[in-house]
This record gives C-alpha cells, sequence and structure tokens, in this order.
C-alpha cells in the first residue's frame, strides 16, 4: 500500500512509529539454498504463533474488550459512522494508518480464518486469541451490511490521515464513512467481505452454531449483492480507494473466491454454478489482498481432492483446469529455476509489490496448504520441465520464507516489529510502546533493510502480513 505521512497535524499527543526487534537465529534451509548465520539458537515458531496473533489486539479499532493484552493500545475512533447516522465503530486498522479499509480487511479475515481451518488443531492456548481475532473483524464486517442495498467499506479519508502521524487515541482528522450501493457497485470488495465471513462461519460452526448461522446468512446476503450489482469499486470511490488499495485485478477473481467459499460453507452447487458463469479459471501466481487468482485454484484443487467426483461433475472440463493451474502455481516457485517469482541472494521471495513480505507469506501459506492435501491423498506434483515435486519439496521452501522471516537472513535479524508516533518519527530512540508480532514490509531484493520509518515498503506493518504467517507458524511449530 502506497503512502506518505508528514508530521503537520494539530495534535499534541503523537506516537505511531516503526521499531526493528532484533532476533539472532541459527542455521536453516533457504530457498533451496544453504545459507549460514553462525548462530546456534533455534527458531521458536511457537512464541512467533502467540505473537503474531496478539498483534491484532494493536490494531484494534472501536471499544476494547476487558481482556485485552495489548494494554498499551486504548478505545479510539468510538464515533465512525457517527456523522450519518450509524454505528461502523470496531474493525481493524489496515496498517500503520488510522484508516479502516474493508478490502484489505476483509482480506485477512478470510486468510486468517482459513489458517484456523487448517492449523487451529495446533495452535493450542493461542486459537482461542485467533477465534477472537476472527470475531473482532466479523462483528464489524456485519455492521457496515446491516442496511440491504449499502454495504459501508471504508471509514477515514485518506490524504487527511496520512498527512498526520498520531495515535488512534488522539487523532482529530476526517472520519468519513465510505458506501457502495446498487448503482455505485463494488464487487471486489462485497465479494471478498462475502468470503470473509463465509470462511468465519466455518469457524464458528461447532462451538457457536448460532452466530455460524448469522455469519453464513450474512454471507450469502453480501456475496448476492456482489454478484447482481457488478462493478469496480475503484469506478465511484476512486479518489479515497486509489491508490491505497486500488482493485488492479478486477473483480471477477473476487467473485469466484467469494463463490468458493460460499460452496466450502454451504455445498450449494449454485456456487459452482457462478463459479462456472464468470469462466474464471486463471493462470497466475498472484495471491494477496487485490488477487486471489493463486488462493482460488489452490482452494478449489484441496476441495476436489477432499470431495471428488462430487464437486468435479458440477465444475466446467471436471475442474481439471484448477489442478492444472494450482500445480503450475508450486513449478513457479521453485527455487532452482523460479518463473514466477525472483529469489533474493539469502533466499526471499519477491514480486513487485507494496510491501515486500505480502508475498513469501502469502505463497508460503498457499504452498504449505496445498502440500499437506497432497501428501494426505499420496500425490505429488510433475512440472512441464519434468520436474517432480514431493509435498516434503513444497513444505520445505514454505519453511525456507519463513525461517527467513524469523532471522534465518544474511542481516541475522528478525523482520517481528512494533510501532508508535510523530514527536518520534525521525529518532531512533526506543519506541514507547511495540506492536508485539507485528511483521514489516521486510528487506529488498538483496536483502537489505531500509530502518527508515518514512520507507514504508520496508517499515510498515501491515494485517494482510500477518495473516498468513498465523497458520505457517502454527504447523512449523509442531513439525519442524
Amino acid at each position: 500500500m502506497g503512502r506518505s505521512r508528514s508530521s503537520s497535524c494539530s495534535t499534541v499527543s503523537m506516537f505511531l512509529v516503526v521499531t526493528l526487534i532484533m532476533v539472532m537465529v541459527n542455521q536453516s534451509y533457504s530457498a533451496g539454498r544453504e545459507f549460514t548465520t553462525g548462530k546456534e539458537n533455534t527458531i521458536d515458531y511457537a512464541d512467533a504463533l502467540t505473537k503474531s496473533i496478539l498483534f491484532y489486539e494493536g490494531q484494534r479499532s472501536g471499544k476494547l474488550p476487558g481482556n485485552q493484552r495489548m494494554t498499551w493500545r486504548k478505545d479510539s475512533a468510538l464515533n465512525d459512522g457517527s456523522l450519518i447516522g450509524v454505528d461502523l465503530s470496531g474493525g481493524y486498522y489496515d496498517a500503520g494508518d488510522n484508516l479502516k479499509f474493508n478490502f484489505p480487511m476483509a482480506f485477512t479475515t478470510t486468510v486468517l480464518a482459513w489458517s484456523v481451518l487448517e492449523f487451529g488443531q495446533l495452535m493450542g492456548s493461542d486459537l482461542q486469541y485467533a477465534i477472537d481475532a476472527i470475531k473482532w473483524s466479523t462483528y464489524y464486517l456485519i455492521k457496515c451490511t446491516n442496511n440491504p442495498g449499502v454495504i459501508y467499506v471504508q471509514v477515514g479519508e485518506p490524504n487527511s490521515d496520512h498527512g498526520c502521524w498520531d495515535r488512534p487515541e488522539d487523532m482529530d482528522t476526517d472520519r468519513m464513512s465510505y458506501a457502495i450501493n446498487t448503482t455505485h457497485p463494488g464487487s471486489e470488495v462485497s465479494a471478498e467481505m462475502a468470503a470473509a465471513l463465509a470462511a468465519s462461519s466455518i469457524v464458528f460452526k461447532s462451538n457457536d452454531p448460532v452466530y455460524s448461522k448469522i455469519l453464513l446468512d450474512r454471507a450469502t446476503q453480501v456475496f448476492n449483492f456482489a454478484n447482481a450489482y457488478q462493478g469496480n469499486c475503484n469506478d465511484c470511490l476512486r479518489p479515497f480507494v486509489c491508490p491505497f488499495y486500488c482493485d488492479w485485478s478486477g473483480f471477477q477473481d473476487e467473485l469466484a473466491w467469494g463463490a468458493l467459499w460460499l460452496y466450502k460453507a454451504t455445498h450449494q452447487p449454485s456456487y459452482l454454478d457462478i463459479l462456472n458463469t464468470a469462466n474464471y479459471v486463471a493462470y497466475a501466481h498472484e495471491f494477496g489482498w487485490d488477487n486471489k487468482d493463486a488462493g482460488i485454484n489452490v482452494l478449489a484443487t484441496i476441495e476436489l481432492l477432499l470431495n471428488g467426483s462430487s464437486l468435479s461433475e458440477h465444475l466446467s472440463n471436471n475442474g481439471e483446469d484448477y489442478r492444472l493451474n494450482a500445480d503450475r502455481f508450486v513449478c513457479g516457485i521453485l527455487p532452482e529455476n523460479p518463473t514466477s517469482v525472483t529469489y533474493s541472494p539469502g533466499g526471499l521471495m519477491h514480486k513487485k509489490e507494496g510491501s515486500y513480505m505480502q508475498v513469501p507469506g502469502a505463497i508460503s501459506f498457499l504452498a504449505l496448504v496445498y502440500a499437506l492435501h497432497l501428501n494426505g491423498v499420496n500425490q505429488a506434483i510433475d512440472c512441464p520441465d519434468g520436474t517432480h515435486v514431493t509435498p516434503q519439496k513444497m513444505v520445505a521452501i514454505a519453511k525456507s520464507q519463513v525461517d527467513y522471516i524469523l532471522g534465518n537472513n544474511p542481516l541475522s535479524m528478525s523482520y517481528m516489529v512494533g510501532y508508535d508516533g510523530t514527536p518520534y518519527f525521525e529518532t531512533s530512540n526506543p519506541n514507547p510502546n511495540l506492536l508485539i508480532g507485528a511483521v514489516v514490509g521486510g528487506p529488498d531484493m538483496m536483502d537489505q533493510f531500509a530502518d527508515n520509518r518514512a520507507q514504508y515498503a520496508a517499515s510498515e506493518p501491515t494485517t494482510y502480513i500477518n495473516a498468513p504467517l498465523t497458520g505457517l507458524f502454527a504447523y512449523f511449530a509442531h513439525n519442524n
């Protein structure tokens, strides 16, 4: 996400900056090549898991609960939505700013829910906190969709917010609310919100069936809106969503993504009909808040592996194109011959993204989940160039990225961080508050980290960087 901030705002009490927490770790596998840090400490994945979930408490907006563990974060933005007579308090600030963008927030929620579905049994005492993190978002998304025909998709005016570096507790910038409706649609953001609600409904299905049904009913309503009134949010809210969270890939991927999650939650073939109608089988390696292509192919293939003919008979070409593209996704990230990513000398995956760490986390999560399901049916991947890729190799690639993030890199430091405000924006002194568990944008293509608060691509943490890492940490905490 592109942004810049100045220190010119009227609030006196301000402190929201990024600081780096250094962690020295040991030698580990790094993207198909050996990299030695010279350290003997072991990586503590369980600790990383705990902190990755704790991070979300620091991003909370609204009235905080009594069990809030990130105690320096206080109540904020309690009057969101009041200018238009609705309650839009709650939800998450997406990054180092005080804005609430529903597009990345919904994607964060979808992936966090997927992480719990795949790895919740490995999270131990952290599971309940992960579920709480999901509910904090879904409760807000429900507020945003209470009025039929209107969906609130953003709170906060980006330009004024980015021009003022202050705590959300102290902010006095504009808190405008922005919505889409039947004449000004936004299928990408509404379909992603539907995906988040549907995925979360599965998380709550066994332990809170009443709330699960509420989520699923709302997911259905929101997806029907996204599908019936198709269009890009960019077109009606461009000055407020661009260039921050423009949907560069169009909305068809979100419609397919939402339909797939609603199928997973309901097993109703009508959602597969929507998938077929969209004719959406994209060969692409992208996965993030903007582009869901690789996620669609992997999720559809996993469903095929789990459900077999009962699913394939409802998909065009029996769903074989999804499997083909999921396999090609894996073949494109192989360290010995990468075609869809570039590896830094130290072994970190890169693409042209706003925040560098979006890529290795999201892609590694897909690779790991796909690998485990392939392993469950004793299958592997054969790439067009003849390379045979076992699930174990896919897991090793994912582990190499996790280990790099946690310290097995040329700088021998972890990229988990904290953030705080304007008086400290240009200082190198320690920050008064640490957002424990946040992962910053990270190093560049040459493994160099710009420890500079003004360079957001390197220094800014985001919710959607953390979301896929939570599942990865849970798995490797028990499978090192």
